[in-house]
């Protein structure tokens, strides 16, 4: 199994290292990415895991993800950082991604949705629920009915499955081989997730905004820029089950280390480290 990790568009906050803290990565400095997976597989084609920024929002900012998104989050959006554009620099086509995985539906990871019209998208049922039809001022604020006016073909789940190192996991996703799985991780949305990805020779899970930075997840001694901690509360749909995935997830990396390498969609070392840029 081949999996390529793309950086769809970096993002340099405002309050930069007060935010992210002092210590940035190498080519990128103090910055957060969009990191998105791309799984190749023998006979269902290309496998998306997030879409980061796409094409609509390089185009039309403004009308995509409004001012004050922009002013706050800043991102660098780009074509050539787009999904689409990266995988089509590597030779590949826009009907070659069959299938599109997100871990939530926030503008960062399902921008690029437009990019993929053929593609299904795989997302948790009560996300999905959310997001077409939010309720409360903080959903509304925070998804963006443009990314997918296009109306993908969606598949929603619900969160029961077997055991997969002490989490739930979702058998059997519709088209897609038995090494990818959607696995229940709520909190900083409604449905977010993680999807894990078996290599052969270990384990990927990509844990989208389950967590923000690296020393979140270091054993013994974890850690987390101010900033970057009050940011998570801020936006987060379920602070008790945020923090109870987190403490999950900081036994996962503890006890099964060294069976699944986590990561963060945001995490710019993290990034570097798996696309081999560190």
């Amino acid at each position: 199994m081949r999996l390529h990790h793309l950086n769809c568009t970096t993002m340099r906050p405002l309050g930069g290292p007060l935010i992210l803290g002092r210590h940035g990565a190498r080519t990128l400095g103090c910055a957060m990415v969009c990191h998105c997976l791309v799984v190749e597989t023998a006979a269902d084609g290309l496998v998306l895991i997030d879409s980061g920024f796409g094409l609509g929002d390089v185009h039309d900012p403004r009308g995509r993800l409004g001012a004050a998104y922009l002013g706050l989050v800043r991102p660098e959006l780009s074509e050539s950082m787009t999904a689409l554009r990266q995988l089509e620099a590597l030779g590949y086509r826009r009907d070659d991604v069959r299938h599109v995985i997100l871990t939530h539906m926030d503008a960062d990871h399902a921008g690029g949705l437009s990019d993929f019209p053929a593609a299904t998208v795989h997302v948790y049922q009560r996300e999905l629920d959310v997001a077409l039809t939010p309720r409360t001022l903080h959903d509304r604020a925070r998804y963006r009915p443009s990314h997918w006016a296009h109306r993908p073909r969606f598949r929603g789940y619900d969160e029961r499955g077997e055991a997969w190192f002490g989490f739930r996991a979702v058998r059997d996703l519709e088209g897609l081989p038995p090494e990818v799985l959607l696995v229940p991780l709520t909190g900083h949305s409604h449905g977010h997730a993680a999807v894990a990805v078996d290599t052969g020779a270990g384990w990927l899970l990509h844990c989208g905004d389950g967590y923000f930075h690296r020393d979140e997840m270091r054993v013994g001694r974890s850690a987390c820029p101010a900033g970057l901690r009050a940011f998570q509360a801020i936006v987060q749909a379920d602070g008790g089950a945020r923090v109870a995935n987190q403490d999950r997830l900081r036994a996962l990396v503890r006890e099964r280390g060294d069976d699944v390498r986590v990561f963060s969609a945001h995490d710019a070392v993290e990034w570097e480290e798996l696309a081999g840029l560190a």
